[in-house]
């Protein structure tokens, strides 16, 4: 008899019709999987498998919009979730109350605490409370090696416990995860002896990840925990990979990525790394509508075993990265969310070098840019800040420069070097894609309908803070503003108010040095060997400054938006130890939007 080997993972939940949600399992066997709900809403998948793994992604249909019904995964005719004797709360499902005329489309506007809000194309939409979306990313499930966990408590198993113990808790209407969601490079001793299980750790890739089998040991890791699983089973996530999903510095630069393909053991790791992400992770994000149009879920669908399928899929995407796009955009309500891949789709050639492929950059411009009417809050999913601290910043951008043999040959190699030892591979780090991304967001601010907010939100540098922009042609203390005269050319004033939102990380530590170098790169010492570092670069006027607006903040923390019509709010909590027991503490609470 089949079993629930991991899951479920509740994963996209339709807020256009508020009828309909997709479910991801992984069972034992071969089997059918059938989500069932209290309200009658259900659905049933067949399982497809990979490398011996079996795996649904079931669409649930018939959900009752704007309700909260619990719902229970059965293989055959035995229930196989909630597990018997479960202490935690049934696991349930939450839709949108919507209203939707015949000619309703994407984007509609949402309603406030008592009324509906009619849209351009007469749909309506209505929510109580608005739309709570909280992010972080960076989670060791457990501490790499052994021993005692520097990082302290889990600020996901906490807010897991919390809203378990509180069932009138807010929760989450989304739950964003920006990256290093495993850690392929960093393993916990547990992993470490199933891996000595089946291979000599004294050989290459030693302690870290080499195969798909072992990358199945890393979600079971990651999402086995009871009160995660929990969580996960309950709020809708979206996911999006940064490097220790794969390695750390993951597609840093041309020599990085020359020297890691001479390995004897990379190729294994990026089509193994691939894989994985698109089983466990990457499926979760699409549509039901996207699924069925998709060419790769379909293959390894049709295959009685889909690993060969899937391994073509991973290797070809490795060899071509324009060839498959990880980036997708959701929409909540009024609420635009654009998640960018800034891992896969770079581009490395040094006279070429980009963040994002030309494809991937005219997707991302489109996405942003599509009827700007329908949607109040714009916000950009990117696991890799776009404003950095002022110095980090500088230095990045003075490194591409060296990198780029501005001064020279033996600069540009001792460049290269840098690069990689200081993990100098951000927005800045790719300064044309840098440069047209800030103007992207410009653009997005900018207008009669320009929305009331256009947030960048972001991960990966184990720290929190809130940076705003200050373009050149906008008079200070008027929100995204600067009043130099000097530097790019002046264009429109965005109308919106434009944020850098970085939440990291969920579970993880940072040494007290680099926090220091943190808090220095801020400083007005700091700014000012950034400007000297800008000009032994030749690197040019930056096309924006900007300034801190809160943080740093160092812990394991999870910021939350509350968007509410053209009002937004933001919460930052972090996960600390007490005599009660592990508890969220709120370190920020503030309005982003004014309150007229």
């Amino acid at each position: 008899m089949a079993g629930l080997r991991l899951g479920p993972l509740l994963r996209y939940v339709d807020w256009e019709s508020g009828s309909t949600a997709t479910v991801w399992v992984e069972a034992s066997r071969p089997c059918t999987v059938q989500v069932r709900c209290a309200d009658g809403a259900s659905g049933t998948s067949p399982t497809f498998s990979v490398a011996g793994h079996h795996y649904a992604l079931v669409v649930v249909e018939g959900l009752t919009p704007g309700s909260t019904t619990a719902y229970e995964v059965l293989i055959g005719s035995q229930r196989v979730w909630p597990p018997d004797g479960s202490r935690l709360p049934p696991s349930t499902i939450t839709t949108p109350s919507v209203a939707a005329p015949a000619g309703r489309t994407e984007g509609a506007a949402e309603g406030t605490t008592e009324d509906a809000v009619e849209g351009a194309t007469g749909s309506v939409r209505v929510a109580s409370d608005g739309v709570r979306i909280s992010f972080g990313s960076c989670r060791w499930a457990a501490a790499p090696g052994g021993g005692h966990d520097p990082a302290g408590p889990d600020a996901l198993v906490t807010l897991a416990t919390h809203l378990a113990a509180d069932p009138a808790a807010e929760r989450p209407d989304v739950l964003l995860l920006l990256g290093d969601q495993v850690y392929a490079d960093e393993t916990s001793a547990a992993t470490r002896r199933r891996l000595a299980t089946r291979r000599d750790l004294k050989e290459p890739p030693g302690t870290e990840i080499a195969d798909y089998e072992e990358y199945t040991c890393l979600y079971d890791e990651s999402w086995r925990d009871p009160e995660v699983r929990w969580l996960l089973s309950t709020v809708p996530s979206c996911m999006i990979f940064d490097d220790h999903d794969v390695i750390d510095d993951w597609n840093t630069s041309a020599a990085w990525q020359r020297d890691l393909r001479a390995t004897p053991w990379w190729h294994e790791r990026i089509v193994s790394g691939l894989m994985s992400y698109w089983v466990y992770q990457h499926l979760g994000n699409l549509s039901p509508a996207a699924l069925a149009a998709d060419p790769a879920y379909a293959a390894v669908r049709a295959s009685p075993d889909g690993t060969e399928a899937l391994r073509r899929f991973a290797a070809e995407t490795d060899a071509d990265p324009a060839r498959t796009r990880w980036s997708y955009r959701r929409v909540f309500g009024r609420v635009r969310l654009v998640m960018a891949d800034t891992r896969a789709a770079r581009v490395l050639a040094e006279d070429q070098r980009a963040m994002l492929d030309p494809g991937e950059a005219d997707w991302l411009r489109e996405a942003v840019l599509d009827d700007p009417a329908s949607y109040d809050h714009l916000l950009i999913g990117s696991s890799l800040p776009w404003l950095l601290p002022p110095l980090v910043h500088d230095a990045e951008r003075w490194n591409a420069s060296m990198c780029a043999g501005v001064r020279g040959p033996r600069w540009a190699r001792f460049g290269e070097k840098l690069r990689r030892a200081g993990d100098l591979e951000h927005w800045a780090a790719f300064p044309e894609s840098f440069d047209r991304f800030t103007e992207l967001l410009r653009e997005a601010a900018s207008g009669p309908d320009a929305p009331a907010t256009v947030c960048v939100l972001s991960g990966d540098v184990h720290h929190a803070y809130i940076a705003e922009p200050r373009w050149p042609d906008t008079p200070p203390g008027t929100g995204s503003a600067s009043g130099s005269s000097s530097g790019p050319t002046p264009g429109p004033a965005p109308a919106s108010r434009v944020l850098q939102l970085t939440c990291s990380p969920v579970h993880n530590s940072i040494p007290r040095w680099i926090r220091a170098g943190f808090r220095f790169g801020w400083s007005r010492a700091g700014r000012r060997i950034g400007r000297f570092l800008a000009r032994h670069g030749r690197t040019g006027a930056s096309p924006v400054t900007w300034d801190r607006q809160g943080g740093p903040w160092f812990g394991n923390q999870l910021m939350t938006l509350t968007l509410l019509g053209r009002k937004s709010a933001l919460s930052l909590v972090q996960a600390r130890a007490s005599k009660r027991g592990d508890q969220l503490e709120a370190v920020l609470e503030r309005s982003l939007t004014p309150e007229s």
